[in-house]
This record gives C-alpha cells, sequence and structure tokens, in this order.
C-alpha cells in the first residue's frame, strides 16, 4: 500500500467480503463528513500506530457536500460508521487483513477480519472499532483501552484487535486484544 491508506471506496466487495457496495459508500460518506468537521480534502496524513509499529499514511478523500452533511447530521452515527471503513482501511494496509463478515451481538467485535482468501470465518479475528471527533491522543488511547476490555469480554473463542479512530487528531489506533 505504500504511503497511501486504501481509498475508503475500495473497500468493499470482492476485496472486502463482508462489506457491500451500498454499507461501502455511506460508511465512506460518514467518514468523509468525519473528516471535513476538521480537514481539508483532498489528502490528511494520519499517523497509524498498529500493533506497536506506528507509521504516517495519507488518505485521499473528498469534500462531501450539502446533502452528505445532512444526512450524516447524527454526530456519533456518522463518527461510529465513519470510524468503520476508516479501520478496515488501516487494517488492511498495516496487516493485510479484510472484512469477512459483519459479528454478531455479544461477540465483543464490530466485524470479523481475516485472510483476503480465508473461504470461512474458522481463522478469522475480532476486530472492535471505534471513532472519537473530539479529544487529543489521550482521549483516543483510553477509548482504545475501553475497546480491548470490550473485545476481551466478548463472548467468542476467537482472537481479537481493537481499533480507534480519532478524526480531529488524524490518529488510527489498533491493538492486539490479550484475553
Amino acid at each position: 500500500m505504500g504511503d497511501y491508506l486504501p481509498d475508503l471506496r475500495s473497500i468493499r466487495h470482492p476485496r472486502h467480503p463482508g462489506i457491500s457496495d451500498a454499507v461501502c459508500e455511506a460508511f465512506s460518506e460518514a467518514a468523509e463528513v468525519c473528516l471535513a468537521r476538521h480537514h481539508e480534502a483532498p489528502e490528511t496524513i494520519f499517523s497509524v500506530e498498529c500493533c506497536g509499529d506506528c507509521t504516517e499514511r495519507t488518505l485521499t478523500w473528498q469534500q462531501p457536500d450539502d446533502t452528505a452533511r445532512r444526512a450524516w447530521m447524527n454526530h456519533d452515527d456518522a463518527t461510529r460508521d465513519g470510524a468503520y471503513i476508516m479501520s478496515m482501511a488501516a487494517v488492511e494496509g498495516e496487516l493485510g487483513l479484510v472484512a469477512l463478515s459483519r459479528a454478531e451481538t455479544r461477540t465483543g467485535a464490530d466485524y470479523y477480519v481475516g485472510s483476503p482468501d480465508a473461504g470461512d470465518l474458522e481463522n478469522a479475528v475480532r476486530l472492535e472499532v471505534s471513532g472519537v471527533d473530539e479529544g487529543d491522543a489521550t482521549t483516543a488511547r483510553h477509548r482504545l483501552r475501553e475497546k480491548e476490555k470490550q473485545a476481551a469480554r466478548g463472548d467468542s473463542p476467537l482472537p481479537a484487535y481493537a481499533s480507534v479512530v480519532a478524526f480531529r487528531e488524524k490518529i488510527i489506533l489498533v491493538s492486539s486484544v490479550e484475553e
């Protein structure tokens, strides 16, 4: 992937079997609304901290129009849904994993991720995601610890990652959850 995060609108089936075209479009639009609250398109550089390694990655994105801003007026929903697609971009770019499926309730995860050639969820990893719009790096790290605890309590034997996207601070955190 080089120095760029994967294009948000490319995080869909068939490369990501667990994300439909419509879900990809909606989540990408939500992320762009969140980004536009604090940054200017077409590019923003994010600090991506993944399992102890820190890199800078550029995200190319589109400025949302008025319709998109109105559609994502619910701040919390936009932040959550935008964080899903941003986390998927980071997990793909840094770990080579793709979205295999949305996770069931009480699994301690939002998605199952795994190898692009995975035929089923047997070797999947759970991914618990959250987004923060305001606050600093300390706020993002605190939220990451909360998400790690939530994933650890999940009703699933599969290993897990937790991810937090801090839109204002341009940080994506991904950690391996210790059971």
